[in-house]
């Protein structure tokens, strides 16, 4: 007993280093005298950094806490990406604390505990597990949403999220509690052994209610609702993290649950994947366009991009899933890269987020607009750059599975969606100054410039990506 106790502890040792570090770094806040948010950031970055790293190096595969934990190749390469994404997240944290005078050495903290949870998650291989990771992640969101007491928006973006995010996790309970009732397990793995039998059809009304609780996290139709509010309403580095890690995580949580838990009835879930993408890729397409405010542009362009990422989900192939992963990491490079740029967006009077004040920002802050384009591009899906590649991934795949009509959508919602972006390279390029900003902290710049740079460059370092994620995709056939 003491011996499987020690070996579980030592499989799960990045999420215990992520908790003792989080509550170290409390206690250091707590009791520093004077303002400690920026060594509190900077020691939290690290933390997430050496838990990167001993997953990398040191972390061994297998099963822990009596089948409820797995570590495999698909939960490397998903944690790496889920730490990555809320280190950098941070180190934006940190360039635009400086400028707003916005410290609170309590995110850092709420972000590495939310962090935790995502990676309970991304191990999840029982209902338990699965629940324990998600509210763990959740609580700490919440509370993040409306860290910034001083905004009535924040507030509001914090209430809502808090009651929508209440609804999604009570249905997910109760798809649970239904999944146990008809298959008589937690496990994964007994719970697709039941699925099989005549128990099937109850179990298939737990997993759609489990669906919709996590469907709701990566904001896919029809439970997108909060999206815009809590994205325009968030300090933008918060909106940056909510844009990230938590959709990494979920996502490899949807992964699991239909790949693993409900395998036996793909040809089940299979058509609530292709719904809830052909929703999702509509509606971010389509709704984006009227929109003049830069981060709730952003939201619906994130509405559009889990569409696109569940087609490869929907193709439930080795390759569907290989693009899934591919298609999470180059969305985050896009995403951290369009958000530094949103942080930077200031001028002398304040923080500006709409559309228009991009108007002839090449002219005025021409490194800035370039880099910006190329983000752009990428977005929608312009090649050779990464956000191509991620697109070409998820629907060959769909193509090769026969699910012709998903991938035509796909690729006519892609060209809808281009056109919001190109407006704002228009307005950059050509349209008359509205006046520059304010020169970019040096952490956004960073983060900023190794963005633009990946997914310029992508196409050089595509390879050993996708041999990757090709080992993380077979974790499941």
């Amino acid at each position: 007993m003491t011996m499987d106790l020690l070996s579980s502890l030592s499989l799960s040792t990045p999420e215990l280093i992520l908790a003792v570090g989080a509550m170290v770094l409390l206690m250091v806040g707590a009791y520093s005298r004077g303002n400690s948010s920026t060594a509190v950031t900077g020691l939290a970055v690290a933390i997430l950094a050496l838990a990167a790293v001993w997953i990398l190096v040191a972390q061994a595969h297998g099963t822990a806490f009596a089948g409820a934990y797995v570590q495999d190749d698909f939960s490397v390469f998903m944690k790496v990406l889920t730490l990555a994404g809320s280190a950098f997240t941070l180190i934006m944290y940190v360039g635009f604390a400086k400028v707003e005078r916005f410290d609170n050495f309590e995110y850092p903290v709420l972000v590495m505990l939310s962090t935790l949870g995502m990676m309970v998650m991304i191990s999840a291989n029982s209902l338990l597990a699965l629940y324990l990771g998600f509210e763990l992640q959740s609580l700490a969101l919440y509370v993040v949403a409306a860290i910034n007491r001083e905004s009535a928006r924040s507030s509001e973006a914090g209430l809502k999220y808090f009651v929508l995010g209440a609804l999604g996790t009570g249905m997910m309970l109760y798809g649970i509690s239904l999944t146990y009732g008809y298959t008589g397990s937690i496990d994964f793995a007994k719970v697709a052994a039941a699925v099989t039998g005549e128990r099937q059809l109850g179990a298939l009304f737990g997993l759609i209610f489990i669906l919709a609780g996590l469907t709701f996290k990566i904001s896919a139709v029809p439970f997108h609702m909060w999206t815009p509010d809590v994205y325009e309403g968030a300090p933008t580095p918060i909106t940056a993290f909510f844009a990230v890690s938590p959709k990494v995580a979920t996502m490899a949580l949807i992964l699991r649950v239909t790949m693993d838990a409900f395998a036996p009835a793909a040809s089940e879930w299979q058509q609530i994947i292709v719904f809830i993408s052909i929703a999702s890729m509509v509606l971010g397409s389509f709704a984006a366009i009227g929109q003049r405010n830069f981060k709730r542009m952003m939201a619906y362009s994130s509405i559009g991009h889990m569409g696109f990422c569940l087609v490869g989900l929907a193709a439930d192939s080795e390759a569907g899933i290989r693009g899934v992963v591919i298609y999470m990491l180059i969305y985050v490079a896009m995403t951290l890269g369009t958000f530094a740029f949103i942080i930077a967006m200031r001028r002398k009077e304040g923080q500006v987020e709409r559309i228009d004040d991009l108007a002839g920002c090449a002219s005025t802050n021409p490194w800035m607009a370039t880099i910006l384009t190329i983000l752009l591009f990428s977005l929608a899906g312009i090649p050779p750059l990464a956000g191509f590649w991620a697109k070409w991934y998820v629907f060959l795949a769909a193509i090769n599975s026969g699910l012709y009509a998903l991938a035509v959508i796909g690729v006519l919602t892609s060209v809808v969606a281009a056109f919001y972006y190109l407006r704002i390279i228009k307005i950059m390029w050509f349209d008359e100054t509205a006046g520059g900003f304010l020169p970019m902290a040096g952490e956004l710049r960073f983060v900023f410039g190794l963005s633009g740079a990946f997914v310029l460059f992508y196409v050089l370092i595509g390879g050993p990506i996708s041999t990757y994620a090709e080992a993380a995709a077979r974790s499941f056939f």
